[in-house]
């Protein structure tokens, strides 16, 4: 998976420019995550992408970035955002997740890519790299993924991840959009629940798909 995404990747007239900064960054400030796992989404990946999940940039405070959207290294205190994710899949599943742990490695390696519109930050300064680069470096993702010709579920959650979901065109698509799982949203009339996790899981193994076990277990 990985392989085929950064042959198409580095060969963007955007991933020069891409290096040049952050090239620049990591030389000057304290950047997160680290450089070998800015593209963690796509390397975790061990078959086809079943599911995207899309985040806005990583966390911005030391050792809780690894490269996947709203994921934490283990034994870092979960952000709220991912606690309420935590929460819904508990809801919607009749289980209980282990809140000690908030990597999400095991949905990557089930075919979760957890992506980033913006995969880079410095320390302290949320959306510090909120610049065109990356801008325009999503959008072709976004195209590298809407031409993967197996079935995908996208989960949108917020206004910042809805408004894409205009560039994903192939019919062998779900998507799915609700409010973001971050305390004010989540809150808020209709709220995060939406049972987004459930029906992922139907329309995959509608599909012929082996469904995503939401639930962590270590």
């Amino acid at each position: 998976m990985y392989d085929k995404f950064f042959e198409y990747i580095s060969k963007l007239p955007i991933y020069n420019e891409l290096n040049s900064f952050l090239d620049y960054e990591y030389a000057n400030y304290i950047i997160y995550p680290k450089r070998e796992q800015i593209f963690n989404a796509f390397k975790l990946i061990h078959d086809n992408i079943k599911v995207v999940i899309i985040g806005q940039d990583p966390y911005s405070n030391k050792n809780q970035a690894n490269g996947l959207a709203f994921s934490v290294n283990k034994g870092v205190s979960l952000p709220p955002s991912l606690r309420n994710i935590y929460k819904e899949i508990e809801n919607e599943f009749g289980i209980n997740m282990n809140y000690s742990n908030g990597d999400l490695t095991y949905l990557a390696s089930q075919g979760v890519l957890l992506l980033n519109t913006i995969l880079t930050v410095r320390d302290k300064e949320p959306l510090s790299h909120d610049n065109k680069i990356y801008k325009e470096l999503f959008l072709c993702i976004l195209k590298y993924l809407d031409s993967l010709e197996n079935n995908i579920v996208f989960l949108l959650w917020g206004n910042n991840a809805k408004k894409y979901q205009k560039f994903i065109t192939n019919k062998k698509r779900l998507v799915i959009t609700t409010n973001h799982p971050s305390p004010l949203s989540a809150n808020r009339s209709g709220r995060f629940n939406s049972s987004c996790f459930i029906n992922t899981n139907k329309y995959l193994e509608s599909n012929n798909i082996e469904p995503i076990h939401w639930e962590n277990t270590n």
